[in-house]
């Protein structure tokens, strides 16, 4: 064998024992990434370590193993027990399913996803925008030119309500809105602690906890089940919306359409991904753009040369980078899909690293988002990053908000193109200052980035 194809020699990879894996557990019930971000610091971008000091792991944000996991060789990479375990809270949808059947929801689903359909949802995104800004435009008025705003809560809400409308053309009521986030809120949560707390697991099930969070779950999906029953049973000219996108579709094979639980599975992962990441992204956006005034007027800039004070068209927005770029910069900062979970389903090999069947992946986003060696300055707020050369100069894979690969998020265009034009329509009505006396803001790390508490922007009437 020649020197060229000579193979290379085992990795050992560093590792956390047991014993300090718990600690490291117990340590991050405050905040997980900085403990994770430690680990990697001393030992390197891949790690092995146990969760919760249970279960064995290799936590890395090494931009080539990532894109060998998910993209390069992905067939020999399933979501874990981890994702899978939560279809107990979410159903089997395309966000926890895998293989074949996965393979053919992914199809039948994508054509409502395409450019062209997000296009002709632009201006329901920018009604439901415009209608949650208004009231806050007018109370800002009688309140001497500001008003103050829980920002998660507002995010959410507006969130909410784009994809309700754009999966029901149905705008849900305030106290439906206020239940179901609060009910995807407690379900996250609880999820999350038998994952990173697996040593209390016996607990949870004699404390009830898993009886007291299917039924949570039971009354989400009973919420959605009733406006898919009012559609099915409705006599009049269905709407040309997500859900009836759903109901029409039909498998290539069979000709048939999903099933009664097919649907309702996949219109809770629309609704609880289609809002959830946009969500969070805009709520840390927020954030930023309080605390740097030069961006916001740099964005407000770009968008009146471009517009001149219109409202914004689909097309117009490639013209209008700079509120991408926030946005993008944004998800970098705090990416709402902070951790990817992978198993191995064969043995394989990467540069020298033997894995073996069944091992466990934490893909940390995160961590990569994070990098000094392909971030300078990876905590500052430089838009600019995201700029068409500069990305073009970005390696592969040090950026994934969206995942990648096959399973690449099939909602990304959808929520870059709300999130961008909710930045639009913000900043043309308002000027955001952060106030003051806050609270530092922590961050809460569940199935998505959000903030541990809400916090407050003051809107001030441009």
């Amino acid at each position: 064998m020649n020197q060229a194809s000579a193979p290379l020699p085992a990795v050992q990879l560093p590792r956390v024992p047991r014993l300090q894996s718990l600690r490291n557990s117990l340590a991050g019930n405050r905040d997980l990434l900085p403990v994770l971000d430690s680990v990697l610091d001393q030992g390197g971008d891949t790690v092995e370590m146990y969760i919760g000091g249970v279960r064995r792991t290799i936590l890395t944000r090494d931009p080539g193993l990532v894109q060998h996991i998910i993209q390069k060789n992905h067939r020999n990479y399933a979501k874990s027990a981890f994702t899978q375990g939560f279809a107990r809270y979410v159903g089997h949808g395309l966000l926890t399913n895998e293989g074949a059947d996965w393979l053919r929801q992914r199809r039948l689903i994508q054509p409502g996803f395409h450019r062209q359909r997000v296009a002709g949802l632009t201006g329901l995104m920018q009604e439901i925008i415009e209608h949650t800004f208004e009231p806050l435009t007018e109370q800002a008025r009688r309140s001497g030119g500001t008003v103050e705003v829980e920002t998660h809560e507002l995010m959410t809400r507006l969130t909410f309500r784009v994809i309700a409308r754009s999966v029901f053309s149905t705008a849900f009521s305030d106290a439906e809105l206020d239940r179901a986030s609060e009910l995807l809120t407690r379900i996250q949560g609880f999820y999350v602690r038998t994952i990173r707390q697996p040593y209390l697991l016996w607990w949870f099930k004699l404390s009830g906890q898993y009886k007291e969070h299917d039924q949570l779950t039971a009354e989400l999906r009973g919420l959605l089940a009733r406006y898919i029953g009012q559609r099915q049973a409705s006599t009049t000219t269905p709407p040309d919306d997500l859900l009836q996108m759903l109901l029409d579709a039909r498998y290539e094979d069979s000709g048939e359409g999903m099933t009664p639980t097919q649907l309702l599975d996949e219109a809770l992962i629309l609704v609880v991904a289609g809002h959830e990441t946009s969500a969070n992204a805009l709520t840390w956006l927020l954030r930023l753009l309080a605390q740097h005034p030069d961006e916001v007027a740099r964005i407000r800039a770009e968008a009146e040369a471009v517009l001149g004070g219109r409202t914004p068209t689909f097309a117009d927005l490639p013209q209008l980078g700079r509120a991408l770029w926030a946005v993008q910069e944004a998800m970098r900062l705090f990416p709402p899909a902070w951790m990817l979970d992978r198993v191995a389903l064969a043995d394989d090999e990467y540069n020298g690293l033997r894995i073996a069947k069944g091992t466990l992946f934490s893909v940390y986003l995160h961590g990569l988002h994070h990098d000094a060696k392909h971030w300078p300055e990876p905590l500052a707020f430089r838009p600019e990053r995201f700029a068409p050369e500069a990305q073009r100069q970005q390696s592969p894979y040090t950026y994934a908000p969206f995942g990648g690969g096959p399973r690449l998020c099939i909602g990304m265009q959808f929520a870059l193109t709300e999130m961008q034009l909710v930045v639009l329509e913000l900043l043309r009505r308002f000027d955001v200052e952060w106030v003051d006396g806050q609270p530092p803001v922590l961050r809460e790390p569940l199935i998505t980035l959000r903030p541990k508490q809400d916090f407050k922007v003051r809107m001030r009437v441009r």
